[in-house]
């Protein structure tokens, strides 16, 4: 009982949109057959900053070509992109293109690279860093290949235009918008603490010294009287 519920968990659906049947192909190597398909995205398909929506229309054209092995797979997918760029963080929206070539290989045909046990995408686990696709009743699943190729060539720090100059440091606003002489004086933080001193002094004194009736003038006066005397 236990055997058969890894089996149904394992097949996969023929109506899911990114599984393929190959039954046509007859497993005939030199056979093929060309599609041209337009399928949802699945989920979390992208980056941090940028990616295909989930359900967005996904067009995929397709060559499949029997081998002695299985089935060769080639194609290209056009979607969607939408993000932000990494530098103004402006909202990005364009149109993307991956190519991809994955070989799924019969479930009877030794690979020569040691057996594993099917995952429920029908990825066969070959070791620490080896794997390979298989087929499942001649049904093909491409999402994790389609996932493969699109997350690996999308741009890690996407940017709204190659020169774009980003957000003022210190201010924030878009460097795009602002002035041509926009900028910020800043000032030497090594006087900061002097510039600290000096403002608590004068705001402790009122304000700035001013010359008294008893100042330097009346001070030079008093010594010239007495050094007469004295004389």
């Amino acid at each position: 009982m236990a055997h058969e519920s890894r089996i149904t968990l394992s097949r996969l659906d023929p109506n899911a949109p990114l599984v393929l049947d190959t039954r046509a192909l007859g497993r005939q190597p030199g056979s093929s057959r060309e599609e041209v398909l337009t399928v949802p995205a699945p989920a979390d398909l992208g980056v941090e900053m940028v990616g295909v929506p989930e359900g967005a229309a996904i067009e995929l054209r397709l060559r499949l070509e029997a081998v002695l092995e299985g089935v060769l797979v080639t194609g290209t997918a056009r979607a969607p992109l939408e993000g932000e760029c990494a530098r103004c963080l402006d909202p990005i929206a364009s149109t993307f293109e991956a190519d991809f070539q994955e070989l799924f290989v019969y479930p009877d045909t030794r690979s020569g690279r040691g057996g594993g046990g099917p995952s429920p995408g029908g990825r066969h686990e070959q070791g620490a860093d080896d794997e390979e696709l298989h087929l499942e009743d001649d049904l093909i699943d491409l999402e994790p290949v389609l996932r493969d190729a699109v997350v690996l060539a999308l741009p890690l720090s996407p940017l709204c235009r190659d020169d774009c100059p980003g957000l003022c440091p210190e201010c924030g606003v878009r460097l795009a918008d602002a002035e041509p002489d926009h900028g910020h004086a800043v000032a030497d933080p090594r006087w900061e603490a002097l510039r600290g001193l000096a403002g608590d002094g004068l705001a402790a004194n009122g304000g700035p010294p001013q010359a008294s009736p008893g100042g330097s003038g009346a001070r030079r006066a008093s010594d010239r009287r007495e050094g007469k005397q004295e004389g």
